[in-house]
């Protein structure tokens, strides 16, 4: 994908991703799982425990580094968390660990008759290179990874009983 391929409101468009999925729990149990930054760094299941550790950067911020096995290191900065109804994450640079670009992830929980419904945004995706081409091809493989990761929370949700 070119950006000759797209108008300009079509790259406004696609510089956001949002998913969501109904969730047969609890707000407090599928929260409990949202807060923790980059759960969604997986193999097709929430790892337990996760290999994490945390740096503070040159202005004073907490910044979470998942150490994945296969696919190496996430770093994630905590954005907001309102208990049990959102959490933001933003997904920082994998090159630049000085690098603040990345991604916003946001996730909204809503109470719904048998459950909640887990909503996912992750924006910012323009952010990530002047070219559109580059970032176009990081959120074609985000756009299908949020159905996956959605569907690994409500397994790892409903499962954990």
């Amino acid at each position: 994908m070119t950006e000759a391929n797209h108008s300009a409101d079509e790259l406004a468009a696609l510089d956001s991703i949002t998913r969501d999925i109904e969730i047969d729990a609890s707000a407090e149990k599928v929260w409990a799982l949202i807060v923790r930054p980059g759960w969604y760094v997986n193999e097709g299941t929430v790892e337990d425990p996760q290999d994490l550790r945390y740096e503070t950067d040159e202005s004073g911020r907490e910044i979470t580094v998942l150490n994945h096995p296969k696919w190496g290191e996430f770093r994630f900065l905590t954005v907001a968390l309102e208990q049990p109804t959102y959490a933001a994450f933003r997904w920082l640079s994998r090159t630049d660990p000085t690098s603040t670009a990345g991604t916003l992830v946001e996730f909204w929980i809503e109470q719904r008759d048998a459950g909640v419904t887990l909503r996912v945004k992750e924006s910012g995706f323009s952010s990530l290179s002047d070219d559109p081409a580059v970032w176009l091809k990081e959120r074609e493989g985000n756009d299908k990874g949020w159905l996956e990761e959605l569907a690994v929370a409500k397994s790892y949700v409903e499962d954990a009983g």
